[in-house]
Formats: C-alpha cells, sequence, structure tokens
C-alpha cells in the first residue's frame, strides 16, 4: 500500500460527486477560536487563532475536514485548499500561533483548541461533528497528528480524541518537530522521540489514518521513512486501520496527487446518517 501508480491519481481526480455543481457555498473568515478574555488579554493570540470556515449553504450534517498549513511552525496562514472545494464538504482552515513569537508547542496548543472549537460549533455551519477528519501538510501533518494522538490534549475539553473520524497528515513530522528540536539546539538531523513526538504515542485506539509523504528519495529529512515507521509501530500496537502511500515523483511539496485520496479517505470513512 506504500506505492501509488499515477493511473489511480487520474481516476481518483474524477472521484466528485455530480450534484457539486449545485450546491452552494459560503465562506466565513476570521472566526476567534479561543474565549474573548484571552483575546483581550493577548493581542497576539487574537490575531492568529483565527480559522475559516467553508461550507455548503443548503445541505446538512456534512463531513468536516480540518486543515492545518505548512511552514515549520514559523510561517504560512491558514488556507482553505482550492481541491477541496465544491465536494459537498465543510472545510475549516485553521490559523496558529508561530515561533519565534511563541514557543513552538504553542502551535499544538492552539490546533487543539480550534478541533475542540469545531466539535462544539461546527454544526452552526451544517457540519457532521460525528465526521469530522483533521489534516495538514508537513507542519499541519504534524499538528493533526500531535491533537489527536496524544488524547489528554483534546482531553481537557472534555472531548476524546478518538471521536474524530480520521486522521490524514501529509508529510507530517512523527518523530519530534524539528522546530522544536531547534529550541534546546537540536539540529535537524539528529531524531528525538518524546512527549513532542506523535510516536511516542501509538496505540491501537486512535482514529482510522492514512499516511501520504512524498517520495523517499526527495522528502524532507528523511519524512517517508518517519511515517514509515509509525506506520509500523502503530500496526504492531495493534491499530487495523492505518495506511501508509508513497507519492512516487513528488518531494515534500506532495499535496496535489495527495488531495484526491484525502478525499476519497473522508468518503470511505464518513459516518452516514441514521436520520
Amino acid at each position: 500500500m506504500r506505492k501509488l501508480v499515477g493511473f489511480f491519481i487520474v481516476v481518483l481526480s474524477f472521484l466528485e460527486p455530480v450534484v457539486a455543481q449545485e450546491i452552494s457555498y459560503k465562506t466565513i473568515e476570521n472566526i476567534n477560536y479561543y474565549p474573548k478574555a484571552l483575546q483581550q488579554s493577548d493581542t497576539y493570540l487574537a490575531s492568529q487563532a483565527r480559522l475559516d470556515i467553508y461550507y455548503p449553504e443548503d445541505k446538512k450534517d456534512v463531513p468536516v475536514i480540518i486543515w492545518f498549513h505548512g511552514g515549520g511552525l514559523t510561517g504560512g496562514s491558514k488556507e482553505i485548499p482550492q481541491a477541496l472545494k465544491n465536494k459537498g464538504y465543510c472545510i475549516v482552515g485553521v490559523g496558529y500561533r508561530l515561533s519565534p513569537k511563541v514557543k513552538a508547542s504553542v502551535c499544538i496548543e492552539d490546533a487543539t483548541a480550534a478541533i475542540a472549537w469545531t466539535f462544539k460549533n461546527i454544526e452552526a455551519y451544517n457540519g457532521d461533528s460525528k465526521n469530522i477528519f483533521v489534516s495538514g501538510h508537513s507542519a499541519g501533518g504534524y499538528l493533526a497528528l500531535m491533537s489527536i494522538m496524544d488524547k489528554s490534549r483534546l482531553a481537557k475539553y472534555d472531548i476524546n480524541a478518538n471521536d474524530v473520524a480520521g486522521l490524514i497528515p501529509f508529510s507530517g513530522h512523527t518523530i519530534t518537530h524539528f522546530t522544536i528540536r531547534a529550541e534546546r539546539g537540536i539540529p535537524g538531523e539528529q531524531p528525538i522521540v518524546d512527549a513532542y513526538a506523535p510516536l511516542y504515542f501509538v496505540r491501537n485506539d486512535a482514529p482510522p489514518t492514512l499516511l501520504i509523504t512524498g517520495d523517499r528519495e526527495l522528502e524532507m529529512l528523511g519524512r517517508y521513512e518517519e511515517n514509515a515507521y509509525f506506520y509500523r509501530m502503530m500496526k504492531v500496537a495493534g491499530q487495523q486501520h492505518i495506511k501508509q502511500y508513497e507519492m512516487q515523483g513528488y518531494g515534500h511539496n506532495m499535496t496535489h496527487p495527495a488531495y484526491p485520496l484525502l478525499l476519497s479517505f473522508v468518503a470511505e470513512n464518513s459516518v452516514k446518517s441514521e436520520q
């Protein structure tokens, strides 16, 4: 399951709901996901800890994709990828505070807070809280992994991380993020696995997971091998619902061929409404 045939990408790119073109979508921008008291006490938090929501206006209880942008935890901004639009889903693009203005670990706190906000508020935007998928690229993939694999983070918001319908990191670190290591004076070539590494939290009851990376020979800092080890240790721990894909011929910027896989995964793993 680690290698992908080009034909498969082409086929998946055409697997779009026929009704998608008939749906009207709306975008709401710059929603703060922390309480007002925190926003008032921290201007940087107030400016960065915001999210955008893109959702169908006339269709309720649709699956939700939370998307975390990349940028090494030091750059980038919230985004709603064009490839995820017009597919019948609710897309949440999350912004978060960045290093060095804050410690990189704060990025994980923000990501978790945004997921918790989504669970508690997404129905007002026609999203289904029982079908929330968490994804992102690079640093965003790392944030997706950390927020869900470390169950204690969402537990602070009285949310069970296993209620997430699926976890789909694109080229995410599974060891401790290199920006967190850099804060400690540890070079990017020296791997560390501690409480800031998704690998530290391997477990057999995690949500269904799809790991996607670029080509092992073209990826950044052994990112393919990190994910391969995470995949293997999850399998050893007893997790059955996990797959890994390697986008051969693509480097770290492998989002274009990965989006169809994300959309297919959401379609396959969405829980159908009982209504």
